[in-house]
């Protein structure tokens, strides 16, 4: 069973806890979605005051439902549409304070208030998204933002 370790203190040395974990944990498996499966998970178990934490995978110029944790959900994003389909269209994180004040906001479930979104892009080439929601407004900080884009990168690898 893997288990999430966490450091009593700075947030950073945290998520580069989790970072190192990831990478342990999908070291050899060359399955994507086993990896993203297992991404998700990891994030989930590290992560407080979150209710959804997932992937969407492009398809063409749209975004499709990958592995996630949490209640069921949108199963198709257009590009620059709402805060997933805008990130990826963007190729650009997005930092949602309050997803009710987001233009074009797409709400899957009623209890998320503020959002994070990091664009998966490899050789260039868009892959999909990290979402990551919560049901607490401005839940998430530039803290987060850089660190989740370093497990992007680390993810990355093994995608």
């Amino acid at each position: 069973m893997f288990e999430v370790e966490k450091y009593e203190g700075k947030r950073e040395s945290n998520y580069d806890l989790v970072i190192k974990q990831l990478k342990a944990l999908l070291d050899g498996e060359p399955n994507v979605i086993a990896n993203l499966s297992n991404a998700s998970a990891l994030l989930n178990q590290f992560l407080d005051r979150v209710n959804w934490v997932g992937f969407y995978l492009i398809d063409e110029e749209e975004l499709i439902l990958g592995p996630f944790q949490g209640l069921p959900a949108c199963v198709r994003i257009p590009l620059g549409r709402g805060v997933c389909g805008t990130a990826a269209k963007e190729k650009k994180t997005m930092l949602i304070e309050d997803v009710h004040q987001f233009p074009g906001h797409i709400a899957c479930d009623a209890a998320s208030l503020s959002e994070i979104v990091v664009p998966i892009v490899k050789d260039g080439e868009l892959l999909g998204v990290l979402d990551i929601d919560s049901p607490e407004k401005n839940r998430f900080d530039e803290i987060d933002q850089q660190k989740l884009e370093e497990f992007v990168e680390a993810l990355v690898k093994y995608l």
